[in-house]
């Protein structure tokens, strides 16, 4: 099984934030879970640092290193993501989620996410 990690749980992961639930932390230790991040999701970490909202150290550089070091492969923006965006009921707000769900339900994954808007989508997802 394929997993997408959202955007914070990936922050929460690398800081070791207590909010990351049981069952994250351990599949995202697991080594023979294939997770993944979307590019996304490093967008939005480089938005969030320049506006002051996120402070990382290192910056999104540093982000994305200890991802990819952390074994978690990072996903580009396809095409077919846009076009399920298009059509995709507007139940959730934020863009950065709405893309990342139209990831999700493109590449048939797992969603990883502690956002309880998550729910009233057709997905697959785990807090």
């Amino acid at each position: 099984m394929r997993f997408l990690i959202d955007t914070h749980v990936a922050l929460w992961s690398l800081e070791g934030d207590e909010r990351l639930s049981p069952g994250a932390k351990e599949l995202l230790g697991d080594i023979s879970t294939e997770l993944y991040l979307s590019i996304v999701s490093v967008w939005e970490v480089a938005i969030k640092i320049s506006i002051g909202k996120l402070n990382f150290e290192g910056g999104v550089k540093e982000f994305s290193r200890r991802i990819r070091n952390a074994g978690v492969g990072v996903l580009g923006l396809d095409d077919k993501y846009l076009e399920c965006l298009e059509t995709l009921p507007f139940l959730h707000r934020d863009p950065f989620d709405r893309l990342l769900i139209a990831t999700v339900l493109t590449e048939g994954m797992t969603f990883v996410t502690a956002d309880e808007n998550i729910h009233r989508y057709n997905i697959k997802w785990m807090r």
